[in-house]
């Protein structure tokens, strides 16, 4: 019997909800990257 790990979350679907593309796609994503850039937060491609 294989063990199944609880809250194992799909790194695809987490990327695609809140990945850097998905705030590029809206005015506020764009906005909130905008923000930790100003703030000299370093704002990786893959964020998670």
């Amino acid at each position: 019997m294989s063990t199944h790990y609880p809250k194992r979350r799909s790194l695809v679907k987490r990327a695609r909800k809140f990945g850097f593309r998905a705030r590029m796609r809206t005015k506020d994503g764009r906005k909130l990257i905008s923000r930790k850039r100003r703030v000299g937060r370093n704002v990786n491609v893959r964020s998670y």
